[in-house]
């Protein structure tokens, strides 16, 4: 996409880069779907999913900002579904961001991305994402993280608890913090 949209937290701009770079095609919050009206047939609550992917014909909506509106999004979600069976949303929690962002060696946004501190964040990363290149093949990011192709294998065939991977990231994200 040639133009950034002003994203609201900057999880979702994360995952702006990972399509970007996969070349698959999104468009940001592109509908709003009613959900509620009120007796006069005022629309009083909506549902506008964060990502429309037009070549899977899918929305995905992120919920990393607070997860104790949860409950709140799985209402809405649930709602969407009834009214629009023909619309497909995927939802990714706070959890499955973070093991996106751990699968390719982001410990250090795994570990800021997620609160209220992806908001503060949120206008850094949209600059950073706009002004730096997505590295070539055989290349690491700016030192934060690997691209995909240079995805460490796991070790011997040895699992990563995931306590230690909470460890990692907080260990690079306090890193990261003071450097």
């Amino acid at each position: 996409m040639s133009q950034q949209p002003r994203f609201a937290h900057a999880s979702e701009a994360e995952l702006a880069r990972i399509l970007d770079y996969y070349d698959v095609r999104w468009e940001y919050e592109p509908h709003t779907f009613p959900i509620m009206w009120n007796l006069d047939g005022a629309v009083v609550e909506s549902f506008s999913p964060d990502f429309f992917l037009p070549e899977l014909n899918l929305y995905v909506e992120l919920t990393t900002l607070k997860q104790s509106l949860v409950r709140r999004k799985n209402r809405k979600l649930r709602r969407l579904r009834a009214l629009y069976p023909d619309v497909r949303v995927k939802l990714f929690y706070g959890k499955d961001f973070k093991a996106l962002m751990l699968k390719y060696g982001r410990f250090d946004i795994a570990a800021s991305l997620s609160g209220l501190e992806g908001q503060t964040l949120a206008q850094a990363a949209i600059t950073a994402a706009a002004a730096a290149a997505v590295p070539a093949a055989g290349q690491t990011t700016d030192g934060a993280g690997v691209w995909p192709e240079n995805e460490p294998a796991v070790s011997a065939g040895r699992r990563v608890s995931r306590g230690t991977r909470r460890r990692r990231a907080r260990r690079s994200y306090l890193a990261a913090a003071a450097g």
